[in-house]
């Protein structure tokens, strides 16, 4: 028994100090820190496995790795959205406000995006809505389809919408489909041999690729796009799975956001998928060229003078550019900020912008479901909307199925609809994707959108908390704690 005991003491202290060399062998925050360290310790052995896939991060591995040639073709992208703005009233950068010129002006140093004036958008919460227009859109393709999601399920869309992608091969349209392995149960190389057979090409993205040595497991494509003959983007919330219409007995009705652009900002949109997929092939003669092709202009009927940016964030950059665009939004707001996300998991800098906003007398609104797909991360989002409630935020929960938008809205004036949940997770792990839209007229529609949800919401109130169950208490404590690596 003595020599038991001293082995286990043993072990543990190896556990220890394994785990503080671990977590400390490079610059993490202080949340992250203590969380793995708490997994670490209190999982002796399957803490380090966990670590393992999930901890270890890309390690300043180069995702992206941009050519000379790469680089000139972005340029020249950029050089021709910003010549399409030269056909925008000059009345348009006398009315953009000062906040969304600050905004903008912000995104364009830090992520090379451009601001485009000219573009068309239309906005869907409906999930059959949405796949209706996005496959008539698909339907009229005459060359070329460019698919790119998070979740793509081997269900009953699934299957519809690649044997629609099937049609379009047939017809002589190229396409390419990109999606994240882990996100897309069922849709394996079976579900995609028809396709393929076809002389389509699929790419699952980079993060599946080589797991247990690079050990990419926590990295996901987060992103949801689509863009059409190089002039029609689609991007949001939805992802391609029979629960996103609505189909689902757990979910039931699916509430999400997701946007229809033309005009030249569905070149960032096609430029990141571009990069998404030179980055996730697997042979050199496999990589997209920026073929003009995939740039085409709108007519100009179909345009209307409305500016917007799309930005693109993920793990391999050193700045969280999504996160801190929002925050900046949050401080430049006047009246109101309204949020709308599935998961409510905030770093202190989030939590720090949005408490100064409501404490400045700003209309801070947070709407987040009333139920959980993950149970960890729910618990977590309960425990956060608790303590900013107390601190006098509005939040309000969807009680008509599931609400899975991700928008925020300032002062009626700026807003934005993107993949980006307000949780740690998608500031730091997930690779995303959000536009930022400086239109009065899109924001008043969101305005609108939102207001209806409220009246299919109940508002958190100090009652509501003191009705929660200790065991409930317990959960979302726990859940919090953990919250850095959920």
């Amino acid at each position: 028994m003595k020599y038991f005991i001293l082995t286990m003491v043993g072990l543990l202290l190896l556990n220890t100090t394994a785990a503080l060399i671990t977590v400390f062998r490079k610059p993490r925050s202080i949340s992250s820190v203590l969380a793995w360290i708490m997994t670490l310790l209190f999982l002796p052995g399957i803490g380090f496995i966990i670590y393992l896939f999930c901890g270890r991060g890309i390690d300043g591995q180069k995702v992206f790795k941009l050519t000379d040639y790469d680089k000139k073709m972005i340029s020249e992208i950029k050089q021709k959205v910003d010549q399409d703005n030269l056909k925008a009233s000059d009345s348009l950068d006398i009315n953009l406000l000062t906040d969304a010129r600050v905004l903008n002006k912000y995104f364009r140093n830090m992520d090379a995006s451009p601001l485009s004036k000219r573009n068309n958008l239309a906005i869907y919460t409906d999930g059959k809505e949405k796949f209706e227009a996005l496959f008539e859109d698909i339907r009229q393709a005459k060359e070329t389809v460019h698919v790119e999601y998070y979740s793509f399920f081997n269900d009953r869309i699934g299957n519809r919408f690649l044997t629609l992608l099937c049609d379009k091969l047939k017809e002589g349209v190229a396409v390419h489909l990109i999606y994240d392995p882990w996100g897309s149960p069922g849709a394996d190389k079976k579900f995609f041999k028809r396709f393929v057979d076809l002389g389509g090409e699929v790419a699952p993205f980079i993060t599946s690729k080589d797991t247990i040595r690079k050990t990419r497991l926590n990295y996901h494509l987060h992103r949801k796009i689509v863009v059409i003959d190089g002039k029609i983007g689609w991007t949001g919330g939805f992802n391609v799975g029979d629960q996103y219409l609505g189909e689902s007995k757990k979910f039931g009705y699916w509430r999400d956001t997701h946007i229809r652009l033309v005009g030249a900002s569905v070149f960032s949109l096609q430029e990141i998928f571009i990069m998404d997929w030179n980055a996730s092939v697997g042979h050199e003669e496999q990589k997209m060229a920026y073929l003009e092709e995939y740039f085409q202009f709108a007519e100009d009927e179909e345009l209307s003078e409305l500016s917007l940016q799309i930005v693109s964030d993920g793990p391999d950059s050193e700045e969280e550019i999504l996160k801190s665009g929002f925050i900046k939004m949050i401080l430049a707001a006047e009246k109101s900020v309204w949020i709308q996300t599935p998961y409510l998991i905030p770093d202190d800098s989030m939590i720090n912008a949005l408490l100064i906003a409501t404490r400045s007398g700003i209309d801070v609104r947070i709407m987040i479901p009333c139920m959980p797909d993950h149970p960890f991360i729910y618990r977590a989002t309960q425990y956060y909307a608790n303590y900013l409630h107390l601190r006098g935020i509005n939040v309000y929960m969807y009680q008509n199925g599931f609400l899975h938008a991700k928008t925020m809205i300032i002062d009626d004036e700026i807003c934005m609809v993107g993949t980006t949940n307000q949780d740690i997770r998608s500031y730091a792990l997930n690779f995303e994707v959000s536009t930022f839209i400086y239109d009065t007229k899109i924001a008043w529609q969101l305005t609108k959108i939102f207001e209806k949800d409220m009246e299919q919401s109940i508002l958190l109130t100090d009652e509501i908390i003191k009705k929660q169950s200790h065991w409930l208490r317990f959960k979302q404590n726990f859940s919090r704690l953990l919250s850095p690596i959920l």
